[in-house]
């Protein structure tokens, strides 16, 4: 039996959104099939403790908004790592000032120095001094020298802290101990584990005629 042209359109018309959909699975099989595979990006490894640049013999000054001298870096090799944005600096010499103008000096055979040189930690042959005068309050400060193999100095907050055996002198009067705790804001020292000191006696003030 033979089926009219209407009908045979008819039945094609059901057939057809079958036959689209399956050219349409086979076009996309064949896209993925000749689309080259991207490789999935490689996790990222372990940051490593490498310098990024070194400096030699180097000379690095800060300045405030008045353009007066804050802090001075030198040293004969320095190597600045990223991952912790510390520089490591060797025969470090360090110049400091505070608000009031007082002068600190810190030297070390090796140093670690924070991104804005305001933490520092000092290794071998480390010595801190600050340099007597008057402090924000006009009070006159002793010269104050703190001596080790390790000393860490926070320069903003006027603080020196040691683990590790130091001497500590201020002005005429000497002491040694095992660690250290020194907060020149507050005028406290904190001296533990074996302390011996030497305290020199003030000179007598004359007697009025």
């Amino acid at each position: 039996m033979r089926l009219s042209a209407r009908k045979l359109a008819e039945r094609l018309s059901l057939y057809l959104p079958v036959l689209l959909m399956g050219v349409l699975a086979l076009g996309t099989y064949w896209l993925v099939r000749i689309t080259p595979q991207i490789s999935p990006a490689a996790p990222p490894g372990p940051v490593r403790h490498d310098p990024d640049y070194r400096m030699q013999q180097f000379s690095v000054r800060s300045f405030d908004g008045e353009g007066k001298l804050k802090s001075e870096v030198l040293g004969t090799d320095a190597r600045h790592f990223p991952d912790t944005d510390m520089l490591e600096i060797d025969s470090v010499r360090i110049r400091s000032f505070d608000a009031s103008g007082l002068l600190t000096t810190a030297t070390a055979r090796r140093a670690l120095v924070n991104g804005d040189s305001s933490e520092l930690q000092l290794f071998g042959d480390a010595r801190v001094l600050r340099e007597p005068g008057p402090d924000r309050a006009g009070q006159r400060q002793p010269r104050l020298e703190f001596r080790g193999e390790y000393l860490q100095a926070f320069l903003k907050t006027e603080r020196v802290l040691s683990s590790q055996p130091v001497q500590l002198q201020r002005g005429d009067d000497q002491f040694t101990a095992d660690s250290l705790e020194a907060d020149n804001q507050s005028q406290v020292i904190q001296l533990t584990g074996r302390v011996r000191g030497t305290l020199r006696p003030t000179a007598a003030e004359a007697p009025a005629k």
